[in-house]
């Protein structure tokens, strides 16, 4: 194997492209595989990151076979000798290029939201791919980069195939590849973990690499809203620098990593605490954290329990152990130079909403909101009446145990409290756009923005 995984591979393609760091660059990653490998290489290069979509428009009885493709902002590249030998007309291919243009439109949206793709106009943009198999596809991306004006292109892969990108390239200025290995037969067999790479991980990528742009912070300052609860002891902290980095949280007895993302001018940070079983660096909280840091909320995730702590299973469900140390990582909140006069609010998903249910009960006004996100509040019960935050559950309409327990312990809930039922959704949130309803729940409920019910779209 070349590479351990995506990551692995970004950064050594990084240290090939250091050249390119603090030039006037952006760096394109093909979605899906080659968003991870481009956001290594944007974070070396210190370089905006965006994503490159394109479609391949197949051949109706050859699909694999590519007669051209469509890319953003209305670009069609077509191989007029493909098209021609196919005997596709010309209502066949319109067809065509209009259901994958569709697709490629949802695409951007559902990696986007509402931004803009990064203007290319006069610029060097490098294009990064996790590996070429026969590179129709990433000369499509460069074609269309350049007519979409810039000003130079570099194409940058890990690995290709032995021979491949050697000479001039008439799509790309520039062909940077690791590796052309002899025997080459498919991209994934040069990497030890080359699992498919998720809608939620290229959305996480693109809003990450949005928060370290200095353009971002009047962006963040607007999603913040004005109708957000500031609780006890905020102050605004509009104008300041943004935080995005890992960090670790000395607490009285143990040291906790931890990931924290503060949007230029957040108001409030989000602490999430995680279920049984899972840790910082669970998909479905980062997930949610991401489309918080979008809307202008910090956040932090970070693991409740030591490595060698979480192999004790007893453990894993000590809510008291898990609320003390909620607390905790609360109060040095208040003390961190970057996180200092900020509301603090709480996310937690099974026994972690317990945790930050019974947090919040000793905090009192300290905390502003919880969200519990398949939650077990039953598992906090004798400290439900004590919390004054403004408690949101979620509860995934096909977790029927679930469900039922957090109907009982909201009746000995005395704060405002709601109790949103996701249809379809089972424990997980695993069916699609299910999450995506937590995720806007989760939002409008810490801005104080009125819902108006989960729906999975």
């Amino acid at each position: 194997m070349l590479f351990t995984d995506r990551v692995d591979a970004g950064r050594k393609l990084a240290e090939r492209l250091a050249p390119f760091e603090d030039q006037d660059v952006i760096v394109l990653g093909l979605a899906r595989g080659g968003v991870p490998v481009a956001a290594e290489v944007a974070d070396a290069l210190r370089a905006p990151l965006d994503v490159c979509l394109v479609r391949k428009l197949g051949v109706p009885f050859q699909p694999e076979l590519g007669m051209g493709a469509v890319a953003e902002e209305g670009v069609t590249v077509l191989n007029d000798h493909v098209v021609q030998a196919s005997g596709i007309s010309r209502t066949e291919l319109e067809a065509i290029e209009r259901r994958e243009r569709e697709l490629l439109e949802r695409r951007a949206r559902r990696y986007r939201g509402e931004r803009p793709p990064l203007e290319l106009g006069g610029r060097t943009v490098v294009v990064v791919d996790d590996g070429i198999a026969t590179g129709s596809t990433a000369r499509a991306a460069c074609r269309t980069v350049r007519d979409r004006g810039a000003a130079r292109v570099v194409l940058a892969v890990p690995v290709a195939p032995a021979g491949w990108g050697q000479g001039p390239d008439p799509n790309a200025d520039e062909v940077v590849c690791l590796h052309n290995p002899v025997g080459f037969m498919a991209v994934g067999q040069f990497y030890a973990d080359f699992s498919q790479t998720t809608d939620e991980e290229v959305v996480e990528r693109l809003d990450r690499a949005v928060a370290r742009r200095p353009e971002s912070s009047s962006e963040a300052e607007a999603g913040a809203g004005a109708g957000a609860r500031t609780g006890s002891g905020s102050t605004r902290s509009s104008g300041s620098a943004p935080t995005d980095r890992d960090i670790e949280l000395s607490l009285e007895t143990v040291r906790l990593p931890g990931h924290l993302i503060v949007p230029a001018g957040a108001e409030r940070i989000v602490v999430f605490a995680h279920g049984s079983g899972s840790s910082r660096h669970s998909p479905r909280n980062r997930f949610v954290a991401t489309a918080l840091n979008r809307a202008g909320l910090g956040t932090l995730l970070f693991d409740l329990l030591t490595e060698p702590e979480e192999h004790a299973r007893s453990n894993v469900f000590d809510i008291e152990l898990l609320a003390r140390r909620l607390i905790d990582v609360t109060r040095e909140l208040r003390e961190r130079p970057e996180t200092r006069g900020r509301a603090v609010d709480y996310f937690g998903a099974s026994t972690g909403a317990a945790a930050a249910l019974w947090a919040a009960a000793e905090l009192g006004d300290d905390v502003g909101a919880v969200v519990s996100r398949g939650g077990r509040p039953d598992l906090a019960e004798a400290h439900l009446p004590a919390v004054t935050a403004r408690t949101l559950l979620i509860v995934g309409g096909n977790d029927h145990v679930v469900l039922e327990l957090n109907n009982r312990a909201r009746t000995f809930l005395r704060c405002e409290s709601r109790l949103e039922v996701v249809p379809g959704a089972g424990h997980l949130f695993e069916e699609p756009g299910t999450l995506d309803a937590v995720a806007d729940l989760a939002r409008d409920w810490f801005l104080g923005r009125p819902t108006a019910g989960a729906k999975a779209h």
